[in-house]
């Protein structure tokens, strides 16, 4: 896996869908929308939006699961550090009943992606998911098992503030597949 570099296989930051901090969810859901437009078809379609700062510096993400938890506030009454496997159907169902999740209709709580902002629901990445663009594949194949991600920003040079594009899962394991199937195994 030694000759693919990561820039072979990332998607670059200006085919990505992004939003600045200041937007709301809805205007980040507009954003992925007219990206995955334009992307290349052949391929998985986006799953997360980048956010950047006033400086156009990329500074978290919002993915499918955050959007989700975000219209639902209560959930972070019920704390973050809680295992998100392992439950029985009998116990997932007390907490919803306890919390009273999702106890509206999804058009009225779905309403409020108007007024929520990103900055207020993004996804901040640690060390762990950045990946420079010139690093072999093996190393972000590590990191994507290691730390359970689903992308690893890319960067120039290591610089955390020069993001040049996002390296997804799902293009890394389309990947492996078609090296897989070459090997005529």
């Amino acid at each position: 896996m030694k000759t693919k570099i990561v820039k072979d296989l990332m998607v670059p930051l200006s085919e990505y869908a992004t939003v600045s901090e200041d937007s709301t969810l809805y205007d980040a859901i507009i954003a992925l929308e007219e990206a995955q437009k334009k992307f290349d078809q052949t391929r998985y379609r986006h799953r997360s939006i980048l956010i950047y700062d006033e400086n156009r510096h990329i500074t978290g993400k919002v993915s499918q699961l955050d959007v989700l938890r975000a219209l639902e506030p209560k959930y972070d009454e019920m704390g973050k550090g809680i295992p998100h496997h392992g439950f029985s159907k009998n116990f997932l169902r007390s907490l919803r009943e306890q919390f009273s999740l999702f106890d509206k209709p999804i058009e009225e709580i779905c309403q409020k992606a108007a007024l929520l902002k990103v900055k207020n629901i993004m996804y901040t990445p640690v060390e762990g998911e950045y990946v420079k663009e010139n690093d072999s594949l093996d190393v972000a194949v590590h990191r994507l098992v290691m730390g359970h991600h689903q992308a690893l920003l890319v960067t120039k040079d290591g610089d955390i503030k020069n993001i040049v594009g996002i390296l997804r899962k799902t293009d890394v394991f389309m990947e492996i597949c078609e090296v897989i199937k070459s090997s005529g195994l």
